[in-house]
């Protein structure tokens, strides 16, 4: 089951059949306690909308509005190499490789819902970095109560060069303007997202695929309820919040991404979420 936030309303999507909610509050809606049985039952009272693909390609917005978001990092082994990598000359290398085995996980603030953008949305890369790429995560949304309620795409826009140049930098090279997007839709599943799902990267230059790789989320090394729990720890969370789970598809150091490319993240049961580079 899936839900999309538009301009007129929540749509709500099951077996490919198409319901508008009464509800017109994203923030309530998905806040909602039992938020898979509490949807399930209210299509049941809802007529079937005919023109459902329609309305996403004309009224789709970002599925957020007053959430924050944050992210988990090193949490796959190609990440730890991968910011090692990038670290080293500035002495900051060891630093990955302590976290990726320790107890407490790497997580910090990447975005308001300003700084976010949806599908098809533009995001940014910044000017002051040399070494860019996306980061394409499975995104869990938690309701303010602390319950994992569903699943979206994220892109962890990210400057490497800056991170690498020293890790305290970590804050310009993950926030700015247009350094989140996430989307199309939140996915509810009624236990827990397949474990064996699919991540997977494309990045398209002049119609030319530049990049491509594939994880499956079962490679990650911590779960997801860990992570919801150091996140939970001294922070509330009015509205809910999402949560980046961390990336395990990291593309080769001589690659950056360049303006006008496409970006298309794509998850097993949750879909494609499509980016531009400006």
């Amino acid at each position: 089951m899936k839900l999309y936030r538009l301009k007129t309303g929540i749509l709500i999507e099951e077996d490919q059949t198409f319901y508008l909610s009464q509800d017109t509050d994203w923030d309530r809606f998905i806040n909602r306690e039992n938020l898979y049985e509490e949807v399930k039952a209210e299509i049941s009272r809802l007529r079937p909308e005919t023109n459902g693909t329609q309305l996403i390609a004309d009224e789709l917005l970002v599925p957020i509005v007053r959430q924050e978001i944050w992210a988990a990092g090193v949490t796959y082994y190609r990440s730890k190499n991968a910011r090692m990598e990038e670290s080293k000359d500035a002495g900051g290398g060891d630093f990955y490789d302590r976290v990726y085995d320790a107890e407490r996980p790497e997580i910090f603030f990447k975005a308001t819902a300003a700084r976010t953008v949806g599908h098809l949305g533009a995001v940014h890369i910044r000017k002051d970095s040399t070494w860019d790429v996306p980061e394409p995560e499975l995104t869990i949304f938690i309701n303010n109560k602390g319950q994992i309620a569903g699943y979206t795409i994220g892109n962890d826009m990210s400057s490497r060069s800056i991170e690498g140049e020293n890790p305290l930098y970590l804050p310009q090279a993950k926030t700015y303007d247009n350094s989140a997007a996430i989307g199309p839709g939140l996915y509810l599943a009624e236990n827990k997202i397949d474990k064996d799902a699919n991540i997977s990267l494309e990045i398209i230059r002049k119609e030319k695929t530049v990049f491509s790789d594939t994880i499956s989320i079962n490679q990650i090394k911590r779960s997801h309820e860990e992570l919801v729990d150091f996140l939970f720890r001294e922070c509330s969370f009015s509205y809910g919040v999402y949560l980046m789970t961390g990336t395990g598809i990291i593309p080769p150091n001589d690659f950056t991404l360049a303006s006008g490319d496409e970006i298309r993240i794509s998850i097993e049961h949750i879909g494609t979420l499509i980016n531009y580079v400006r």
